[in-house]
């Protein structure tokens, strides 16, 4: 039974494996993945992101694209507070991004609940495209806090 566990963590964790490729993505749900504005997500995400199709997924709230997956996304984790991580603002979503685990990087729709988090392989997928691809389906999640620059915080006359 472990062997199984860990093959299906390799999966989600390391989307080259060769062994991944069967019709669904194994993945874990989020702790709020029955949170109904995840339903609204879900329901709306597209057949293609960063050119990668989508496929199914054994878990709620999730979804994939690509064959080996290079795009992975979960709704209902606990949406990060405050933040000096890099975020940016793509058609009207900030994200953030977590670039420690290259090439596999994290972006989080910040500022959204249920909170929004998407992995990225770089070797397969555009992290950039990705978040252009995702940000109209983010936008269903209601915003409670957007990214600020220093400017923002600071009283600076210009």
């Amino acid at each position: 039974m472990r062997t199984l566990a860990a093959i299906g963590a390799l999966c989600v964790t390391a989307p080259l494996v060769s062994a991944c490729s069967s019709a669904d993505v194994p993945m874990d749900a989020a702790e709020d993945a029955n949170n109904p504005a995840c339903a609204d997500v879900i329901v709306r995400l597209p057949d293609t992101v960063a050119d990668l199709d989508r496929r199914h997924t054994n878990a709620q709230s999730t979804g994939a694209w690509g064959d080996p997956a290079g795009v992975l996304l979960r709704c209902g984790v606990e949406p990060s507070g405050p933040t000096t991580d890099e975020c940016v603002d793509v058609n009207g979503v900030d994200w953030i991004i977590d670039r420690s685990n290259a090439p596999l990087y994290r972006f989080e729709a910040y500022g959204r609940s249920p909170g929004l988090e998407v992995i990225v392989n770089s070797e397969l997928a555009s992290g950039t495209a990705t978040v252009v691809d995702l940000a109209a389906v983010a936008q269903y999640l209601p915003q409670e806090r957007e990214c600020t620059s220093l400017a923002d915080t600071l009283d600076l006359e210009e």
